[in-house]
């Protein structure tokens, strides 16, 4: 018991700090419309969502928009609402072959990342993804929950340990004592960083290390065509590397996409992937707006997203500077210590017409409370500059 982790703890310690910024409300926060960029309340309070994991604002784009209410009108109904191993749409391998030529590997949609997780994981730890031999599995320390959550059914296949966050040693260490290993992480964090992939490939190129990375935080937003971090550090997908991600964050549509080195895994995962395989796939709205933002990455439109969110980045770094500016990501938090003094400031900022969130255990460790603030493409020259303002006033007070 509480070898894998402590839902207990996190909730007696995290629920105060939950009621605290819902007191402040910035929880169950609702809106009633948008009007371009702003997100408006009921009560007609106006503001810009700061932690939006849309970076590029593909999310409303028009064509997105466009795509998925035209499939709708193409397939005549919402889903076929049964497994997508017996009967599915033909639109799902068009867009599946669509994505494959963006990602430049075996695409496979999934209902959404978390799902994607729940069905790849276990299957690799059964050692059917690594030649018959169970793999011993390190899952990096800050992992994002829908990944740590599988702990327990990987264990229960082989052997799994809980490592240091980006301990390249400490993983070198156990490729030396075991005949293979796999490396379950995120590419780019959600709270900032990134995994170290020139060295994670150093080890594979060495022992045959298996990567399962979790891409979500850098697709559409890093990379030629948006590949994202870690793709784009590699020229082909090796038959030892998983990528996955969210298609709802700076991709704009919803779902999730599962990357494969090896093409032979697609039948694990449609036979044996859980979730993969119940009547749950992305429907006919979701496919529609998936195909339109794949083409939208097939062209120069994305190059230009994606400069202008790295301008912003670039400005933002320079007014406030936090551990991860540079660092080509989206993604930064101001550290603030105590979850009270993160409530604080970011209800302060809301007030200004700016959404930033408190983040705070289990989020972040105890005592590493922060607010957390994501780039977007689609800000202009003063929402930037009232931002950084607010924050900054905030902060120093």
């Amino acid at each position: 018991m509480g070898h894998f982790g402590n839902i207990k703890k996190m909730i007696d310690v995290g629920m105060a700090s939950w009621t605290e910024a819902a007191q402040h409300g910035l929880a169950h926060v609702k809106t009633a419309r948008s009007i371009g960029n702003r997100l408006e309340t009921p009560g007609g309070h106006q503001f810009i969502n700061m932690v939006s994991c849309s970076y590029l604002g593909l999310n409303r784009h028009p064509k997105l928009i466009e795509g998925a209410i035209r499939a709708i009108r193409e397939e005549g109904m919402m889903s076929t609402s049964i497994s997508r191993t017996r009967v599915a749409p033909a639109m799902a391998d068009e867009v599946e072959a669509l994505m494959s030529e963006v990602f430049g590997a075996e695409a496979v949609l999934a209902i959404s990342c978390a799902a994607a997780s729940a069905g790849v994981l276990p299957i690799l730890a059964s050692g059917h993804m690594t030649d018959g031999v169970k793999p011993f599995m390190i899952f990096d320390k800050n992992c994002h929950f829908s990944m740590n959550a599988l702990k327990a059914a990987c264990g229960d296949e082989t052997q799994v340990v809980t490592g240091a966050h980006n301990d390249v040693g400490f993983i070198e260490e156990m490729c030396k004592t075991h005949p293979v290993v796999a490396y379950v992480a995120d590419g780019a964090y959600s709270m900032g960083g990134a995994a170290p992939v020139k060295e994670l490939l150093a080890l594979q190129e060495k022992y045959g290390l298996f990567l399962y990375l979790d891409d979500s935080h850098s697709i559409s937003a890093v990379g030629k065509r948006g590949v994202g971090l870690a793709r784009s550090q590699m020229d082909t997908l090796s038959k030892r590397t998983i990528i996955v991600a969210s298609l709802g964050k700076a991709f704009g549509a919803t779902g999730g996409v599962i990357l494969l080195g090896d093409p032979e895994h697609r039948k694990l995962l449609e036979y044996f992937g859980g979730p993969l395989g119940w009547s749950q796939m992305v429907n006919a709205a979701g496919l529609g707006a998936i195909r339109a933002s794949a083409e939208i990455h097939l062209t120069d439109e994305l190059d230009t997203l994606q400069a202008r969110l790295g301008s912003i980045m670039r400005y933002f770094d320079t007014i406030i500077p936090t551990e991860n500016a540079g660092n080509g990501l989206p993604v930064r938090v101001i550290p603030l210590g105590e979850p009270s003094r993160a409530i604080e400031v970011s209800a302060k900022v809301f007030e200004r017409g700016f959404y930033t969130s408190a983040v705070f255990f289990p989020i972040v460790a105890q005592g590493k409370a922060g607010l957390r603030v994501m780039g977007r493409a689609d800000l202009d020259e003063s929402d930037l500059e009232n931002l950084c303002s607010a924050i900054s006033e905030f902060v120093a007070a």
